[in-house]
Protein backbone atom coordinates (compact mmCIF):
# COMPACT_ATOMS: atom_id res chain seq x y z
CA UNK A 1 0.00 0.00 0.00
CA UNK A 2 1.66 3.12 -1.04
CA UNK A 3 0.28 6.80 -0.93
CA UNK A 4 1.70 9.58 -2.14
CA UNK A 5 1.45 12.80 -0.08
CA UNK A 6 -1.25 14.68 -2.15
CA UNK A 7 -3.23 11.09 -1.31
CA UNK A 8 -2.18 11.41 2.35
CA UNK A 9 -3.39 14.34 2.19
CA UNK A 10 -7.13 14.55 0.87
CA UNK A 11 -7.63 11.57 2.98
CA UNK A 12 -6.75 13.44 6.25
CA UNK A 13 -9.49 15.93 5.41
CA UNK A 14 -11.93 13.10 6.07
CA UNK A 15 -10.74 12.46 9.26
CA UNK A 16 -12.79 13.30 12.29
CA UNK A 17 -10.43 12.97 15.05
CA UNK A 18 -8.21 15.93 15.46
CA UNK A 19 -5.77 13.98 17.20
CA UNK A 20 -5.12 11.18 14.47
CA UNK A 21 -5.01 14.59 12.03
CA UNK A 22 -2.36 15.91 13.83
CA UNK A 23 -0.69 12.87 13.93
CA UNK A 24 -0.69 12.39 10.50
CA UNK A 25 0.29 16.27 9.89
CA UNK A 26 3.10 15.65 12.28
CA UNK A 27 3.83 12.38 10.38
CA UNK A 28 4.31 14.15 6.71
CA UNK A 29 7.01 16.48 7.91
CA UNK A 30 9.38 13.38 8.29
CA UNK A 31 10.34 10.69 5.73
CA UNK A 32 11.04 7.66 8.25
CA UNK A 33 7.52 8.24 9.50
CA UNK A 34 5.84 8.31 6.08
CA UNK A 35 5.16 4.38 5.81
CA UNK A 36 2.95 4.88 9.23
CA UNK A 37 1.29 7.83 8.26
CA UNK A 38 0.57 6.39 5.19
CA UNK A 39 -1.14 3.19 6.74
CA UNK A 40 -3.17 5.70 9.56
CA UNK A 41 -4.36 7.82 6.58
CA UNK A 42 -6.27 4.97 5.29
CA UNK A 43 -9.39 3.61 6.74
CA UNK A 44 -9.87 3.11 10.48
CA UNK A 45 -10.63 -0.64 9.23
CA UNK A 46 -6.79 -1.49 8.28
CA UNK A 47 -6.01 0.04 12.27
CA UNK A 48 -4.19 -2.98 14.39
CA UNK A 49 -5.53 -4.21 17.43
CA UNK A 50 -2.61 -6.37 19.18
CA UNK A 51 -2.82 -7.67 22.56
CA UNK A 52 -0.14 -7.42 24.95
CA UNK A 53 0.77 -11.48 24.69
CA UNK A 54 1.59 -11.20 21.14
CA UNK A 55 3.47 -8.14 21.54
CA UNK A 56 5.34 -10.07 24.78
CA UNK A 57 6.13 -12.67 22.50
CA UNK A 58 7.71 -10.50 19.77
CA UNK A 59 9.84 -8.28 21.75
CA UNK A 60 13.15 -8.26 24.24
CA UNK A 61 13.17 -5.95 27.22
CA UNK A 62 14.12 -2.64 26.50
CA UNK A 63 12.63 -2.48 22.88
CA UNK A 64 10.23 0.20 21.36
CA UNK A 65 7.19 -1.22 19.88
CA UNK A 66 5.06 1.16 17.45
CA UNK A 67 1.42 -0.45 16.49
CA UNK A 68 -0.52 1.50 14.31
CA UNK A 69 -3.54 0.92 16.01
CA UNK A 70 -4.65 -0.18 19.57
CA UNK A 71 -3.50 -2.27 22.24
CA UNK A 72 -5.27 -4.51 23.87
CA UNK A 73 -5.11 -6.26 27.34
CA UNK A 74 -5.22 -9.95 26.42
CA UNK A 75 -2.72 -11.79 28.27
CA UNK A 76 0.42 -10.46 30.32
CA UNK A 77 3.60 -8.42 29.48
CA UNK A 78 6.45 -9.61 31.52
CA UNK A 79 9.12 -7.28 30.34
CA UNK A 80 9.78 -3.77 29.98
CA UNK A 81 9.01 -2.45 26.91
CA UNK A 82 8.05 1.37 25.04
CA UNK A 83 4.65 1.13 23.26
CA UNK A 84 3.92 3.46 20.96
CA UNK A 85 0.07 3.83 19.50
CA UNK A 86 -3.21 5.45 18.46
CA UNK A 87 -4.36 4.35 21.25
CA UNK A 88 -4.97 1.18 24.13
CA UNK A 89 -7.35 0.09 26.67
CA UNK A 90 -7.81 0.76 30.17
CA UNK A 91 -7.08 -2.58 31.26
CA UNK A 92 -3.68 -2.58 28.76
CA UNK A 93 -2.36 0.42 30.35
CA UNK A 94 -3.19 -0.64 34.29
CA UNK A 95 -0.82 -4.17 33.29
CA UNK A 96 1.84 -1.80 31.94
CA UNK A 97 2.20 -0.52 35.19
CA UNK A 98 3.11 -3.64 36.77
CA UNK A 99 6.14 -4.33 34.25
CA UNK A 100 7.07 -0.33 34.67
CA UNK A 101 6.27 -0.28 31.08
CA UNK A 102 5.56 3.17 29.01
CA UNK A 103 3.15 3.67 26.21
CA UNK A 104 3.07 6.80 24.30
CA UNK A 105 0.88 8.25 21.48
CA UNK A 106 2.45 8.21 18.17
CA UNK A 107 2.44 11.95 17.67
CA UNK A 108 4.28 12.44 20.55
CA UNK A 109 7.04 9.74 19.64
CA UNK A 110 7.31 11.56 15.98
CA UNK A 111 8.13 14.55 18.26
CA UNK A 112 10.77 13.13 20.51
CA UNK A 113 12.14 10.61 17.91
CA UNK A 114 11.97 12.36 13.97
CA UNK A 115 14.33 10.07 12.73
CA UNK A 116 12.01 7.03 13.62
CA UNK A 117 15.09 5.30 14.89
CA UNK A 118 15.37 1.83 16.96
CA UNK A 119 11.26 0.71 16.64
CA UNK A 120 9.66 -2.31 15.72
CA UNK A 121 6.33 -2.17 13.84
CA UNK A 122 3.93 -4.67 14.93
CA UNK A 123 0.60 -4.41 13.19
Amino acid sequence: MTASKRTIKTRTRQKSNPEIRETIKLGLKHKAWLKIVQFISAGKRRYSAVNLKEIDAKTTAGDTVLIPGKVLSSGNLTKKVKIVALSISAEARDKLKETKSEFVKIKDEIVKNPKGEGIKIIN
